[in-house]
């Protein structure tokens, strides 16, 4: 049996306008929010506009949707872990809507980013049961979660579901992003603590609920290249022995010219600092159990054709394996 497995950050699929805000703020007038919007309220409503940091945030543009839709298509997995979608309605209609209905099987919980960017699964193999991490804390830190989105732990089955294929770790760990009002150098350093923590929560949690023959994933968007210092605990743990399944991906076009160009295919993410060359980094991940790296048979990531990126600044990876 043939089974492809990939991510794909899909960069803030949200539905709605906004984040979080009082409504009774807005009745009296004692909130920054703004918007060209126009709302009506009754004397017993209880809505709530959502905003973050004052700011209301649009819904996905609707173009752009429809290219994240297309690339996923184009790439046809049979299991996708995505990132940054709003909540499992908005994950469940982009499927109807934009997909098609091609996943029958649709998860995702509600974590913890105040932004409200969530991760989720895409499937058409049988999902038997997910679990969230979002309340695992680090020893350095016990007094809050780890993680800012989740981790999110999914069991896949054979079509009859009689049959127990491997569990899929769903990730989005900490970004480089440092707000303009927070000092640079000290909001990359926490970021990085932040990062490092959660790989070794990771790394943690992985071998406390597999065996060494077990077959798993350990994927999504690691915000790190692998090699980084940050994800040594989870890259490098001489127990689960994960294998690196993207070291010589397969592109699905060439990448669009650049100097200097990018040194390897592998790559899913382009940032170009100001004044110097764009960095090519890979940070959406497949690591492999070794049992489930013994039955890799190709690895792949869906090129795009815009430096920008096409719908989403991330690229899509997917490898496949026989089991």
């Amino acid at each position: 049996m043939r089974v492809t497995i990939g991510t794909f950050n899909l960069n803030n699929l949200f539905s709605r306008y906004n984040f979080e805000g009082e409504i009774e703020a807005i009745r009296t007038n004692e909130t920054e929010v703004s918007s060209d919007l126009r709302f009506d309220f009754g004397p017993g409503d209880n809505y709530r506009i959502r905003e973050y940091r004052g700011r209301l945030v649009k819904a996905k543009d609707g173009a752009d949707t429809g290219v994240i839709a297309d690339r996923i298509k184009a790439i046809n997995v049979d299991v996708l872990a995505v990132q940054e979608v709003e909540d499992i309605d908005t994950l469940r209609e982009f499927n109807r809507t934009h997909l098609g209905a091609m996943y029958p099987y649709v998860t995702l919980l509600e974590g913890n980013d105040p932004r409200l960017i969530d991760v989720g699964v895409l499937s058409k193999l049988p999902i038997q049961g997910a679990t969230s991490w979002q309340h695992a804390v680090h020893s350095e830190a016990p007094e809050e979660p780890v993680f800012g989105r989740d981790l999110l732990e999914v069991q896949i089955y054979t079509p009859s579901r009689k049959r127990h294929l491997f569990t899929l770790f769903n990730n989005h760990l900490k970004s480089h992003f440092v707000h303009f009002l927070d000092d640079p150098v000290t909001g990359a350093a926490a970021n990085d603590v932040r990062r490092r923590r959660q790989a070794e929560v990771v790394a943690e949690i992985v071998k406390r609920t597999t065996r060494p023959n077990s077959r798993y994933v350990v994927l999504g968007d690691m915000n790190d290249p692998p090699d980084s210092p940050c994800l040594t605990a989870m890259a490098t743990d001489a127990e689960m022995r994960l294998q690196n399944a993207l070291v010589n991906p397969v592109e699905t076009r060439p990448a669009k010219a650049d100097t200097p160009p990018p040194a390897s295919p592998a790559w899913t993410h382009r940032y170009k600092p100001s004044h110097q060359p764009a960095e090519y980094r890979l940070y959406d991940q497949i690591w492999l159990s070794p049992s489930l790296a013994a039955r890799q048979t190709g690895a792949w990531i869906d090129r795009r054709t815009k430096h920008g990126g096409d719908g989403s600044d991330h690229d899509p990876a997917w490898v496949e394996v026989v089991l």
